[in-house]
């Protein structure tokens, strides 16, 4: 795929990995729709892309509330009267173990990660269908290809969307509409600072794991890369990360005992 001049929707453009897509992104002249919930964070981000008015949507939304998604869409189809790409990004991540977290806690990490993206995707499925192209690309995590300590349930909600995705790209092979599932390691943004605690609470700090992880700008290019190759599925992160999902692959047993000495927080 050349993405060059393509209609491209990036959820969680606000900061991180997404803030990072929008600007590998502009100069290859996408109109880009930016979804997060602060607008005035979008609007920082629209401003240091460079992108006008006229080649970008500042598109406020909440992964929390599906009931919105409809509107949002029929908005960027006003705008740009059609969506090639559906950058799937927006998420909320974990540091708490299964024996301290609420269930509440549980549920919303499924909602926002989980149900909140197959939703935004069945919006706007049937415009892809109707056009017969189309582009989902949606950014899960290593941990949605082997669960680590202190990830419980959002190594639940990741593994969630490698299942559903896989099987959506079978469905969907003879429409001509792609499926990327992009997987990274630790990248150093601030999504430990956001993680739920076991009481739903912010963490608020930065853990050792993710301040040595990789710059989102090269997630950002991994992805961008990813997406242009139609490649099934994207790797991107540091070396222990990565090799993880091999040494689970070809020696789970082993991968079962290392897992447990891991430091991942």
């Amino acid at each position: 795929m050349n993405l060059q001049n393509k209609v491209v929707w990036v959820t969680g453009a606000s900061s991180g990995i997404g803030e990072a897509l929008v600007y590998e992104l502009a100069p290859k002249h996408c109109k880009i729709i930016l979804s997060a919930r602060r607008q005035t964070e979008l609007e920082r981000v629209q401003k240091q892309a460079q992108l006008s008015h006229e080649n970008s949507l500042i598109l406020p939304l909440d992964m929390e509330k599906p009931e919105t998604f409809s509107e949002a869409f029929n908005k960027v189809l006003e705008k740009f009267q059609r969506l090639d790409v559906l950058i799937l990004n927006a998420g909320i991540s974990q540091r708490s173990l299964a024996k301290d977290t609420l269930l509440e806690v549980d549920k919303r990490l499924m909602n926002v990660n989980f149900f909140g993206t197959i939703a935004l995707t069945k919006t706007v499925l049937p415009h892809f269908l109707t056009r017969k192209e189309g582009h989902f690309a949606v950014v899960t995590s290593v941990t949605g290809l082997y669960g680590t300590p202190w990830r419980t349930a959002y190594a639940a909600s990741k593994h969630a969307l490698h299942g559903f995705f896989d099987a959506l790209r079978a469905e969907l092979h003879d429409y001509n509409i792609y499926v990327t599932i992009i997987a990274p390691g630790f990248v150093k943004t601030a999504i430990s600072l956001n993680a739920l605690t076991a009481d739903g609470t912010p963490l608020n700090q930065m853990d050792e794991g993710q301040a040595k992880g990789i710059s989102p700008q090269k997630c950002a290019h991994d992805i961008i890369r990813g997406i242009e190759k139609n490649k099934n599925l994207v790797l991107t992160g540091g070396f222990k990360e990565i090799f993880g999902v091999y040494l689970k692959r070809f020696f789970p047993n082993l991968f079962a005992k290392m897992i447990r000495k891991l430091k991942v927080r």
